[in-house]
């Protein structure tokens, strides 16, 4: 694969993102007390040097201006219209552009640094850290609980480097947005379990959906009844998926039928979480941020054509956004 002008193999992906705590970011991006700490979890320390390499391991890796750039973008509504108590709250739009001018300054192409296990702490949990400048950045522009960081092992000139991407988390956003429009408007709710209270339009299992979204559904089932990648058209197991997520979309963008398809639970998840999207021809683009084996089990090849799948002029605009913003791209 090609990044940046320069020629990598491709070797793995690692098998879950990296979740930006609240105690690794920066202080003024912080919800809770403290000054937070640099080293960061990235998951088991058995999974963490099977995947970066042996004990008290010290790597390269490196990260893209252009996708620091493209991170600061997709998370720009949050950093305008917060939807957490950030220690910064009332300064995060002036932090957006103070930290978008740092990384518009940066080099172009790729900007390496290591990083280190913290093999001093003892137990299961594997740490890393770094005193570099690059791994300052990522804390200081990463949002605690909707950001997260994905990595990928790439080979060059017979040595392994560390490719890392920093992503928005959408669906993380939705749910808090649609907590803070609806929060006091309190209603009986009839769900599988029985009656029960929940914040009027929040997004969880027992809820009836937001406001207009069952007109929203109603009109892109009557242009397409049926999923177009399984074809399964048993409405209670279909989702009418946004393209330009909910999140980071104006009221009339939400309820807009060609911002959305109707997809099966698993391609929802899929394109929602930008690990596919489409082109305006309609085959699938498939990220190779997803690890090799959940490629090998997910059903679909890069490239597939979808023929069924409605894509006019209006669904060709938000796909572009799509592809953009949400996608992991390489």
């Amino acid at each position: 694969m090609i990044i940046a002008g320069e020629h990598f193999t491709f070797n793995e992906t690692f098998d879950s993102p990296i979740t930006v705590a609240d105690s690794w970011v920066m202080p003024k991006n912080k919800l809770g007390d403290g000054n937070g700490e640099a080293k960061l979890y990235v998951g088991s320390r058995e999974k963490m040097e099977a995947f970066f390499g042996e004990i008290g391991f010290t790597v390269i890796c490196f990260v893209l201006r252009k996708d620091l750039q493209a991170y600061m973008n997709a998370i720009k509504a949050e950093y305008m219209d917060p939807s957490q108590d950030y220690r910064g709250k009332e300064n995060m739009r002036d932090l957006w552009y103070e930290r978008m001018e740092k990384i518009d300054n940066l080099p172009e192409g790729i900007i390496d640094f290591a990083i280190s296990e913290q093999s001093q702490i003892s137990g299961s949990r594997g740490y890393v850290n770094s005193s570099d400048k690059i791994y300052r950045l990522i804390r200081e522009i990463s949002l605690p609980l909707v950001s997260y960081i994905s990595a990928m092992r790439l080979e060059y000139n017979g040595h392994s480097i560390f490719y890392l991407k920093l992503f928005a988390d959408f669906e993380e956003i939705e749910k808090r947005k649609a907590y803070i429009e609806n929060y006091g408007r309190i209603r009986s709710e009839e769900s599988f379990w029985g009656v029960r209270e929940v914040p009027h339009g929040a997004r969880d299992s027992g809820s009836r959906g937001r406001e207009g979204q069952d007109e929203y559904r109603r009109k892109l089932l009557e242009e397409c009844p049926f999923c177009p990648i399984t074809m399964i058209n048993e409405d209670s197991l279909l989702i009418a998926s946004h393209i330009k997520p909910w999140a980071v979309s104006d009221s009339v963008e939400r309820v807009d039928p060609n911002n959305g398809f109707i997809l099966s639970p698993l391609y929802d998840k899929l394109f929602d979480r930008g690990y596919i999207t489409f082109n305006d021809n309609k085959h699938v683009i498939i990220s190779n941020w997803l690890s090799r084996q959940v490629k090998d089990r997910i059903g679909i090849q890069d490239n597939q054509l979808f023929q069924f799948l409605p894509i006019n002029e209006e669904r060709a605009r938000y796909l572009e956004y799509h592809r953009n913003i949400v996608f992991k791209g390489n």
